[in-house]
C-alpha cells in the first residue's frame, strides 16, 4: 500500500538567478492531494556564483562538468544548512530541480546542474532530481513540468501563471489541460535593471518612470515564437539570440527599455488569458506591482495573488510534489503538455 503523506524538501533555482528556493512541505493524499508549507527560505547567490551561472552557457564541455561538480557540492551544503537551521528531522526525501544551464529540446538536449548522484551522499538522504531529461529523451520539450502540480494542488483555478525568469502558464479549460511558456520576463527585466546597479526593479518603479517606445514594442510583439502552437518552451539561449539583439539595436535608455518590455510581456500574457478565467499568479514577478497593474488593465480575467509562501515558493513546492509522484511511480509528466511520446514518471532517484 502506498503512503498517504510525505514530508519533503523541495529545491528550485530559476533562470532569473534570484537564488535557491528551499521549502519543507507536508503532502497528504485523501480523496485529493493537499499540502502545507512548514518552513521556507531563499538563499541568494553570491556575486561569484551568479556570474558563473550567467556565463556557463558559453563554457566548454569540460568546464561545465567542473561547474556541475562544484555546484552539486554547493547545493548540498545549502540544503544541509536549511535542514540544520530549521531543525528538520522527518524527511522522506529531497526533491531538487537543479539549475538550468542550457535547454535545447529541439536538439534533444537539456542540462540542469546540481543533479549528480553524489548529492544524496553529501546530504545523507534520498534525493529525487533531474526531472527534465527523461521527457526530452521521449521527444518532449522537457518543460513546463509544473502543470501536473497545478492540476492536482490548485484545482480551483482555470490558469496558473508563473512570472519568473519566463512567464509560463497551465490552463484547464473544457477538461483539456495544456501548458506552455509565454515569454521572457525577469531574465530580460533583471538584465537591463542591472545596468543601473540594481538586482531587480523593486515594485516596477523604474519601469513605471519610463515611456513605451512603440517601434521597439512592435518589433518584440512580432517575434516568431509567439505564433507557435503549444507545446512550446523557452530558454536563455532564445533571449540571447532573439530578444537582446532587438532591444540593444534600439539604443534606448534603460528606463524606456524596462517600460517597453513590461508592456510587451503584459500584452503577450493578456493575449493568452480567457477574460472569464480565474488566474493564480506566482513567482517573483507577482511582486512587481506596476507589471501586475498593467496586466490587469489589459485583461478582464480575475487575477489572484496568493500568500507569500505560495507566490515565492510555488515552483519549489511543486518540484517537491513531482518527487512524491516519482517516488510513487505515478505520472508526473504529461505528454499533452510537453509533446513527449507518452505520459511518464520522470526523474532520477539517488540513495545515500
Amino acid at each position: 500500500m502506498k503512503k498517504q503523506y510525505y514530508n519533503v524538501i523541495g529545491v528550485m533555482s530559476g533562470t532569473s538567478l534570484d537564488g535557491i528556493d528551499l521549502v519543507y512541505v507536508h503532502f497528504e493524499k485523501d480523496e485529493k492531494w493537499s499540502f502545507s508549507v512548514m518552513c521556507s527560505e531563499t538563499v541568494s547567490y553570491g556575486e561569484e556564483w551568479r556570474l558563473k551561472l550567467k556565463e556557463a552557457i558559453h563554457f566548454s564541455a569540460e568546464k561545465i562538468q567542473e561547474l556541475d561538480d562544484s555546484y552539486t557540492e554547493f547545493l548540498a551544503t545549502v540544503i544541509n544548512q536549511f535542514i540544520i537551521e530549521n531543525k528538520i528531522s522527518d524527511i522522506d526525501f529531497v526533491a531538487s530541480h537543479g539549475h538550468t544551464i542550457f535547454h535545447k529540446p529541439e536538439l534533444g538536449e537539456t542540462l540542469q546542474i546540481g543533479n549528480l548522484s553524489k548529492i544524496a551522499k553529501l546530504i545523507g538522504k534520498k534525493v529525487i532530481c533531474d526531472f527534465r531529461v527523461d521527457d526530452v529523451k521521449l521527444g518532449g520539450q522537457g518543460a513546463p513540468l509544473v502543470p501536473i502540480g497545478d492540476k492536482l494542488l490548485f484545482p480551483s483555478y482555470n490558469y496558473c501563471l508563473n512570472l519568473g525568469g519566463f512567464a509560463n502558464v497551465s490552463v484547464d479549460e473544457n477538461n483539456s489541460y495544456v501548458a506552455f511558456d509565454i515569454c521572457a520576463v525577469n531574465t530580460v527585466l533583471n538584465h537591463y535593471v542591472s545596468k543601473l546597479g540594481f538586482d531587480y526593479d523593486d515594485g516596477g518603479n523604474i519601469a513605471a518612470s519610463g515611456e513605451v517606445d512603440d517601434a521597439l514594442l512592435s518589433k518584440l510583439n512580432t517575434l516568431p515564437f509567439y505564433k507557435l502552437n503549444a507545446p512550446k518552451s523557452l530558454g536563455i539561449e532564445w533571449v540571447a539570440s532573439e530578444v537582446f539583439p532587438i532591444i540593444d539595436a534600439a539604443n534606448l535608455s534603460e528606463k524606456t527599455i524596462l517600460r517597453t518590455y513590461v508592456e510587451h510581456a503584459a500584452v503577450q500574457i493578456a493575449k493568452v488569458l480567457n477574460p472569464e478565467a480565474k488566474v493564480l499568479v506566482t513567482g517573483g514577478g507577482a511582486y512587481n506591482t506596476f507589471f501586475i497593474n498593467r496586466l490587469k488593465s489589459l485583461t478582464m480575467a480575475t487575477i489572484v495573488i496568493p500568500t507569500d509562501a505560495i507566490v515565492a515558493f510555488k515552483e519549489a513546492i511543486i518540484f517537491g510534489f513531482l518527487g512524491v509522484l516519482k517516488d510513487r511511480n505515478e505520472v508526473n509528466c504529461l505528454k499533452s503538455i510537453t509533446g513527449a511520446s507518452k505520459d511518464h514518471s520522470s526523474g532520477k532517484i539517488y540513495n545515500p
